[in-house]
């Protein structure tokens, strides 16, 4: 939801419906995860994407149902359905999508959840997508120390937020099953719990060309990028138009300072673009004596690296410490220019976050995509894999998941 949420809470401010389409669970090669999101206006816009391209034009039309007043609608698609020329998945995944209309009456905290993304608070939106009909569509929200929102039930509504806790944790979404015998209700109720946290950090530190491009790369995989270097001359808003903070201090006065401050964690990586041991190894010091941050990379040439290792030693640095240090930066793909430098690094961010290997997909054996359970709090991109038309059915037997202990 968090892609949308400005575009949805436009159109909810000013009293209008919206169809809110979202992936809650997926199986085997799904091309996109559970919190992807599409939205269908009245005026037949779209916005968004659940597939790839799939699923998205019988998604629509379902959308367009729901603003008519069909009422919520939760639609499987997949490869196992018999009629294998119609809407669904042919690249071998599953997915559950559940079809909701957003309007104040329906969705009445929709600012809250808004400005939580906004101030960068993480919140998780639990919506009840089956159930007993009374609390179908129900939404709960949860913060780290508040909730809003209820189903009705006491027992549920704590279950729930302790769930939703954990998601916040582990930064991902979750289909959870309750058994509603435990609220003298009968069957079952599932809840899709949405973690909204805010986007992982890019730290670039070093006003350069390559800065330039890796900011602009790194917005665009959904990162939040902040560049630092102590140079004004080089280091302006005008020369790195991406990036949402720039900031003109010296970098390693600057990353202590966030480290205090409590802003590094596991989904923030640092870039060290310098080329200059005055800034490279001060940086450095601060940046591998840190075990909240989740990537540390600096470029340079073997030889250049060499002498750095020489110099961070001479600092103080321990041989573990080191070890945590992607030097020279990047993954091996010849590049040349600065924006495929870009790639070349970003592309390594991300293996390292994802804990993939990052050699090509046609030497891997098994799935080409990390299943929702084995993705680590820092993988962020989406896949953009490309699906062909299959099948649609409204079956939820896919989402696979054991009923609250």
């Amino acid at each position: 939801m968090r892609e949308v949420i400005e575009e949805l809470l436009e159109t909810w401010s000013t009293g209008q419906d919206t169809a809110l389409a979202t992936v809650v669970s997926t199986y085997r090669s799904a091309p996109r995860q559970p919190g992807a999101v599409m939205l269908v206006h009245r005026d037949g816009s779209v916005l968004g994407s659940l597939s790839g391209g799939c699923v998205e034009s019988d998604v629509y039309e379902l959308g367009r149902d729901v603003l008519a007043g069909s009422g919520a609608v939760l639609r499987s698609y997949g490869v196992s359905d018999d009629d294998a020329l119609a809407v669904g998945l042919t690249c071998g995944g599953e997915i559950t999508v559940f079809i909701d209309r957003i309007g104040r009456d329906t969705f009445p905290h929709l600012d809250e959840v808004a400005t939580s993304v906004r101030q960068h608070r993480p919140v998780a939106v639990a919506t009840v997508v089956t159930g007993p009909r009374p609390v179908r569509g129900q939404r709960v929200l949860v913060w780290s120390n508040a909730v809003s929102g209820t189903t009705g039930s006491a027992i549920w509504d704590q279950q729930i937020a302790d769930d939703a806790r954990a998601c916040l944790v582990a930064g991902r979404a979750r289909l959870v099953t309750y058994d509603a015998s435990e609220c003298d209700r009968p069957g079952q109720m599932q809840v899709f719990i949405d973690a909204l946290i805010p986007p992982p950090r890019l730290l670039v530190l070093g006003a350069t060309d390559f800065a330039t491009a890796l900011t602009r790369l790194g917005a665009a995989a959904g990162y939040q990028v902040t560049v630092c270097d102590a140079r004004a001359i080089f280091t302006t808003p005008q020369r790195f138009p991406d990036a949402h903070e720039v900031v003109v201090d010296w970098p390693h006065r600057y990353l202590a300072d966030e480290a205090s401050a409590g802003r590094i964690d596991g989904r923030t990586a640092v870039c060290v673009l310098t080329h200059d041991p005055k800034f490279d190894v001060p940086v450095l010091s601060v940046a591998l004596h840190l075990s909240s941050v989740g990537y540390v990379g600096v470029m340079g040439s073997r030889r250049t690296h060499s002498d750095r290792i020489r110099r961070l030693r001479e600092a103080g640095t321990s041989n573990s410490e080191l070890e945590r240090m992607s030097s020279p930066l990047g993954l091996d793909i010849g590049a040349a220019t600065p924006a495929e430098t870009a790639i070349s690094i970003l592309a390594d961010v991300i293996a390292s976050a994802s804990r993939r290997s990052g050699r090509p997909l046609r030497d891997g054996v098994g799935p080409i995509h990390n299943r929702p359970s084995d993705i680590p709090r820092g993988f962020f991109a989406q896949s953009s894999t490309q699906c062909s038309h299959s099948v649609s059915t409204d079956r939820l037997e896919n989402a696979n998941h054991a009923p609250h202990q």
